[in-house]
């Protein structure tokens, strides 16, 4: 793997990490509100989060301008490619989740994005890192890194699924390690046919930002009802 490689996956690690030692601190050592506290963690992330990305992008300058485009799709098939991955991703997490909740009992919707909401509603900044931030920064290390170091030793299908299950395990999710891995499958396909990781990286920014959009103009009280509701059509159609 490129030496600028590692150094992006590294530099990737600091920034998942550093709000650990400032919450540590803040709890130990201040006597702030645990409001006030969370609000400092909140900044922190979004600084981190960005101070990040600028970080990444320099380092991936010299991959980015790669000039052969020669075998590439033009810019029509790469729109559709856009819009039928973003479909491929929304059946993949439909299908997956019907398959979590049938065959291992796992509820439906994520704790993860729950809180990302939670942080949103008393933030609104916020939305940039799971929206925008956020999906370039994974593409970057879970696609274009990970997946194309693998995909070049091995076949498409042991290299989406080593990255695809990291891209589950760094979301601290376990219960929904299908569903991450199913979406890491989409993206690492959208990356192979496109050849441009910018494609995977509009659609999971599309994909998170309808699912931001779609939880922030409803309370926790309607989307819990949403759930529930869900749940019971589920327990319905698998006859239970």
């Amino acid at each position: 793997m490129n030496k600028r490689y590692w150094w992006v996956i590294i530099t990737y690690v600091i920034m998942q990490l550093s709000s650990i030692p400032i919450a540590l601190f803040l709890k130990n050592w201040t006597t702030l509100s645990d409001q006030t506290m969370a609000t400092i963690l909140i900044n922190w992330t979004i600084f981190s989060f960005i101070a990040a990305l600028v970080v990444i992008l320099l380092l991936m300058r010299p991959f980015m301008n790669i000039k052969d485009t020669s075998d590439r799709p033009g810019m029509g098939m790469l729109i559709v490619w856009a819009i039928t991955g973003l479909v491929m991703a929304f059946t993949a997490q439909i299908i997956v989740s019907f398959l979590e909740y049938t065959l291992f009992g796992v509820e439906l919707g994520s704790e993860n994005t729950f809180e990302i909401m939670d942080i949103a509603r008393a933030a609104p900044i916020f939305i940039i890192v799971p929206a925008l931030v956020g999906p370039i920064l994974e593409e970057i290390i879970f696609r274009k890194i990970i997946f194309g170091s693998l995909y070049k030793r091995t076949n498409f299908f042991i290299a989406a699924l080593i990255s695809s299950l990291i891209f589950g395990i760094i979301h601290h999710e376990p219960e929904h390690i299908l569903l991450y891995a199913a979406m890491g499958f989409v993206f690492a396909f959208i990356y192979v046919m496109t050849k441009r990781i910018m494609i995977p990286i509009i659609v999971h920014m599309s994909m998170n930002s309808i699912a931001v959009i779609l939880q922030f103009s409803q309370s926790p009280e309607d989307i819990e009802k949403m759930r529930e509701r869900l749940e019971q059509l589920q327990t319905i159609l698998i006859g239970g």
